[in-house]
């Protein structure tokens, strides 16, 4: 009874993903059965099978020339698994191969890995950005490390939307000092850091209009125009466009005062 109780656990771990531990007898590139199998489960989107395989690598030879590639294979694997606890362990994993392969042939893939641990885990513009700017500080260590990588492209999109994404959380500081607060010189103040900081900003339509209106406001019409002008003439089909032209026409023909005594 107990052997055949034996047996039937061992099936049962087989069959519940042990398989994973398991080389066909007389293999005879161990290393690279398991990093096929690995491959093959992460491409499923099996990702505790293939690290299972990765890590088997890993733990098992150490030797290996496979034994990076299953490195950066398990930190895929958090990474796909796209939860906040996964994301740190990815975190660990890029950053060790970092370490122990720095001139390794992809290790500009590892650095870009390590950006996006952080760059899954970014809040929403109103929310802490604190992940925000790990994800910006790691796609800037990738541009330094590796200026001519074929990944550089890629990398410089998801750096944009990041940037992007804290800059549009100081600009919403902006539009509070605007529309709840009204303290005008407060949003004229953090419009004009984001031109200088961000000018490549990608909504720079809407800090444009919002800082001509600021200075408008407080009656600085002089300039205020030049960026009603700009954002007319850099966003044409601009969702404040109506708008601008309405406050231009207003600003260039002002109405002439009152007469005295006129009803």
């Amino acid at each position: 009874m107990r052997r055949a109780l034996a047996i039937v656990l061992a099936c049962l771990a087989v069959a519940c993903g042990g398989q994973g531990n398991v080389i066909p007898p007389g293999t005879a590139e161990p290393d690279k059965y398991l990093f096929t199998r690995g491959n093959e489960e992460l491409e499923a989107r099996n990702w505790l099978n293939a690290r299972t395989y990765f890590q088997r690598i890993v733990d098992g030879y150490p030797q290996s020339p496979l034994r990076a590639d299953a490195k950066l294979g398990i930190g895929e694997t958090y990474l796909g698994e796209n939860s906040s606890e996964s994301a740190v362990m990815a975190v660990n994993e890029f950053r060790e191969f970092l370490n122990f392969y720095p001139t390794n042939a992809k290790a500009d893939l590892a650095q870009y890995k390590l950006a996006m641990s952080h760059f899954q885990r970014m809040r929403a513009p109103e929310r802490d950005q604190t992940e925000t700017r790990e994800a910006i500080r790691e796609f800037d260590a990738f541009f330094e490390r590796f200026p001519d990588s074929p990944l550089t492209n890629e990398v410089r999109e998801k750096w944009r939307e990041a940037r992007d994404r804290l800059t549009q959380a100081s600009v919403n500081v902006g539009l509070f000092y605007f529309r709840a607060a009204r303290w005008y010189p407060g949003a004229i103040a953090r419009f004009r850091e984001v031109l200088a900081e961000d000018p490549d900003f990608s909504r720079m339509d809407e800090v444009y209009f919002h800082l001509a209106e600021s200075l408008a406001r407080t009656n600085k019409e002089a300039e205020a125009l030049p960026y009603f002008e700009r954002l007319l003439s850099e966003y044409p089909e601009s969702e404040y466009g109506e708008e601008t032209r309405q406050r231009l026409e207003a600003l260039k023909n002002p109405a002439p005062p009152a007469s005295p005594g006129a009803e």
